[in-house]
Order: structure tokens, then sequence, then C-alpha cells
């Protein structure tokens, strides 16, 4: 079996930067000891990216703290993370879900019996949502979450969304 990493949304704004957190920061070293376990051919990484049109988007009326706006520091990676997946391929996605991820994640499930790991920001909006579009796509395919290696919006969010990722048959731990 292929097991694949997907780093989702590791980005300054994320970790350090507008929409950071002290759990997001505390994380970073567990992510990057976990990138190093896999071999980069085997990861996929996401950065959530919007444009300068954000306030006026559905997201941007609900959430108006403007961030991750393409080509700004506060979309790059973070850099500890960013140097350890150096070479690994990088997915930009435009809202929480990525459509690209469950199709690339779909196409390597033709060819080969695919795991997936999913770590990184923020448990409770983009990795349930990518966790969640992956089990309705592909539900037999066994996809797990590292929970040490994910920070949510705030602790309690973050514990919810492990539970919600729980009780649809997705592996946390």
């Amino acid at each position: 079996m292929k097991k694949i990493l997907l780093v989702i949304d590791m980005q300054n704004d994320f970790v350090d930067g507008v929409l950071g957190t002290q759990e997001a920061v505390a994380i970073v070293p567990d992510v990057v000891a976990k990138i190093k376990e896999y071999p980069l051919e085997n990861i996929i990484a996401t950065r959530d990216t919007h444009g300068d049109d954000y306030m006026e988007t559905s997201e941007g009326k609900h959430l108006p703290v403007i961030h991750c706006v393409k080509d700004t520091d506060g979309w790059q990676l973070n850099p500890s993370v960013g140097e350890a997946l150096s070479g690994a391929k990088i997915i930009n996605k435009p809202y929480f879900g990525s459509k690209e991820l469950v199709e690339t994640i779909g196409e390597m499930t033709q060819t080969d019996e695919i795991a997936v790991e999913l770590i990184g920001i923020c448990t409770d909006i983009c990795v349930v949502s990518n966790a969640m579009m992956l089990k309705s796509a592909l539900p037999e395919m066994e996809i797990v979450v590292d929970s040490k290696c994910c920070a949510g919006v705030t602790p309690e969010s973050h514990e919810a969304a492990l539970l919600t990722m729980k009780m649809c048959q997705i592996t946390v731990k």
C-alpha cells in the first residue's frame, strides 16, 4: 500500500500571521518531523489561495480577515515547513476543500492501493473539509488524521473536528 501525506495549509498567515494561534506555532516541529517520515514523491501540500477580491467572496463576507493572498508573505508556507516540503507537489486551493486534491488522489488509486494521512491547519475548517471530501469520493480508502500535527481555530473546535472525523470513519490518532 502506498501511503500519501497531505499537508494542509501550513502557511504563515495560519501559523503566526493574521489568523495564527499558539497551537499552530506549537505543531510546526511535529509537522516537519512527520514530513521527514515520507518520501517527497508521496507528499502533497495545499495552500489556501485568495485574490485581491477576497472580501467580495462568500468566505470573505463570513470571515472578514484578509489572508493568504497569492504571492504575499502570509500566503507562503511557514519557513520550516516549506524547507521540509521543498520539491513536493503543492496545490493552490481557493476554498476550504480542494477538488484538485481529491481528483489527484483519485487518479492515484487507479494504479495503486492508497492510504492518506492528513496534517495541518485548521483542523476544524480545511483539514476536516478535505478529509470529508476524500471520504465521500473514496469511501474505502484508509484516511488517517494525526491530531498532534493539526491545530484548530480554538482547542475546542479542534477537538470537535476530530470527533466529527472519527464519527465519519476517519481514523484519528
